[in-house]
């Protein structure tokens, strides 16, 4: 090596370290870990205007989906697809009573959302969401978009339970 490029070594700045994305900027490829079980991301669905993302995870032949939502603190929810049918998006109603439970209507709320990956709707557009609570603290939720339903069934997450192990920069 010669004198010169020695001495330009010394003086040159040290690339910056990657920064490590956090939970809302993860998306497909990366990996995460839910309730100490690890899942690989393929999916992602961002509603902007609610600071809200939805995560399709794999772990191995199963499905989940992490609802973050972007708050005072990140509220954090985990869902699995249920089996059901609605026939019209005017036929939600305000509770729905499913194997024995009661849930109630909390939220509803309409909005444009950006995919990535896979994802129930594989292109973003406009969604409604219904999101229901019951007494013993389930949750249902309730997708709509392009004359499509898709329900879930989950619980809430402590913020602790949630990490990410990879995130790619």
């Amino acid at each position: 090596m010669s004198m010169f490029k020695r001495i330009r070594n010394i003086f040159a700045k040290p690339e910056a370290p990657l920064k490590e994305r956090g939970i809302l900027e993860i998306g497909p490829g990366d990996i995460c870990e839910v309730s100490m079980v690890t899942y690989e991301v393929t999916g992602r669905t961002q509603n902007a205007r609610r600071k809200a993302v939805v995560l399709t995870l794999r772990d191995g032949a199963n499905l989940s989906y992490l609802v973050i939502e972007e708050r005072e603190e990140n509220k954090y929810a985990l869902y699995r697809p249920i089996d059901g049918r609605l026939d019209s998006i005017q036929d939600v109603p305000a509770t729905m009573d499913l194997d024995g439970v009661v849930y109630h209507l909390e939220e509803q709320y309409n909005g444009h959302v950006a995919t990535t990956g896979r994802t129930p709707f594989m292109q973003g557009g406009d969604q409604s969401v219904w999101q229901y609570q019951s007494d013993d603290m389930k949750l249902l939720r309730i997708e709509w978009m392009d004359g499509r339903f898709m329900l879930y069934e989950g619980e809430d997450i402590p913020p602790a339970d949630v990490r990410v192990i990879r995130g790619g920069a």
